[in-house]
């Protein structure tokens, strides 16, 4: 694709004559050569046999996919581990990684929950301790609090680049050049931010960084994947490992895959992963700059024109805020905001203290409406969504 051109994606995207979807950091809508790649390789497994199906897919599957996945953020193929969810992969790496007693992990105040259980258990079990960096006046992850954090104890620093909630986009580069020069594993969460954005992993300077393919992706859901540094990965073991991930040369040894391979299974779906593929395609044929500044100026027309309803308050947070828009319309329940919405075939989500307990709690918050907009969303779209919060508001 040369240029933007909004009613050409959305007639490759078959869900926008059904409904209008603002929920695209749940899931977004899968485009029409994403639902072909998946549903072609399940007809030919179908018609062949499975493993027939992968030895005739196995270019694309063995050296394209890999190659992609890496283009995308600025990685090497031998990063690149495919994983089916982008919190499997997260656990993939964070439970790889060894802490003992007052070893410190530092972590956000919008950590997502899945990752912050992770953090409780491993904490429970090796007496880690686990502590928030706070924000700064913006809302996002302080630098400057972190940079006063560090020591040696430290051994660990993991954040969400862009939460569940509340539309910030935390400074993971700023965050990285602080790890880097302290030499502390960084794990970044960029389920909501790879293909929302232009993400570039030797800028962030992660170690490691996982993220999904439902989302901005527009893949089909089980699916993620996971890049792991070249340098760092002797500094890391998968809690778990296959024929796939080791060679077995005698009884009583193994010897690991030399790359982030290492942290797949030998069993998945390779339907899914080509689906992955295509969508990383999709979105490099457009361009993440595009794409970015497309979602970025739709959900900024969205959160004016709610801001402009009485009784409506948008959430969000951040010197850089991105897609989400978080809100809550004074004296109504967020269920009863999102079903008016649903009736009229209007997809939103809801955001609670559950997901993000540390930040809504902070923020004296109990649940939230989650819109998500993307690039093929049409201001139409916006504006229809905004009547219906509009009349809720005076109703």
């Amino acid at each position: 694709m040369t240029s933007f051109d909004l009613a050409r994606l959305r007639a490759d995207t078959p869900g926008v004559a059904r409904v209008t979807h603002l929920n695209n950091a749940g899931a977004a809508l899968m485009p029409a050569p994403v639902l072909g790649a998946v549903t072609g390789y399940l007809e030919r497994e179908a018609a062949i046999g499975g493993y027939e199906a992968h030895a005739e897919a196995e270019a694309a599957l063995e050296e394209r996919s890999y190659a992609r996945a890496a283009a995308l953020i600025g990685a090497q193929p031998q990063e690149i581990a495919f994983i089916e969810n982008a919190t499997r992969a997260w656990d993939m790496a964070f439970y790889g990684l060894r802490f003992g007693p007052s070893d410190r992990i530092l972590t956000g105040a919008h950590e997502y929950v899945s990752n912050y259980l992770a953090y409780l258990q491993v904490a429970r079990r090796s007496g880690a301790m686990i502590e928030i960096i706070p924000n700064d006046e913006s809302g996002q992850v302080s630098v400057a609090a972190l940079e006063r954090m560090i020591d040696k104890r430290v051994k660990l620093i993991g954040l969400t680049h862009v939460p569940t909630n509340g539309g910030v986009v935390n400074p993971a580069a700023e965050v990285g050049r602080i790890a880097r020069g302290a030499g502390i594993p960084y794990l970044l969460d960029a389920c909501q931010s790879v293909g929302q954005m232009p993400i570039d992993v030797r800028t962030i300077g992660c170690d490691m960084l996982s993220t999904t393919g439902r989302k901005y992706l527009r893949g089909p859901r089980g699916t993620g994947f996971l890049f792991i540094r070249s340098d760092f990965l002797e500094r890391i073991e998968p809690p778990m490992i296959d024929t796939h991930a080791a060679a077995w040369p005698a009884r009583d040894s193994f010897v690991l895959r030399p790359d982030a391979r290492r942290f797949e299974n030998w069993e998945t779906s390779y339907a899914l992963r080509l689906g992955l593929v295509a969508a990383i395609d999709y979105a490099m044929a457009i361009g993440l700059e595009t794409i970015y500044r497309r979602v970025r100026t739709l959900a900024e027309d969205f959160r004016r024109r709610l801001d402009a309803i009485p009784a409506v308050k948008t959430r969000d947070l951040g010197r850089e805020r991105c897609g989400i828009v978080t809100f809550t319309v004074a004296g109504k329940p967020v269920d009863e905001v999102n079903a008016a919405l649903a009736a009229r075939r209007i997809n939103v989500s809801k955001t609670t203290v559950n997901g993000t307990r540390v930040d809504m709690e902070q923020r004296g918050l109990a649940a939230m409406t989650r819109a998500s907009v993307h690039y093929y969303n049409s201001e139409e779209e916006i504006a229809a969504a905004v009547d219906v919060v509009a009349a809720i508001a005076r109703s």
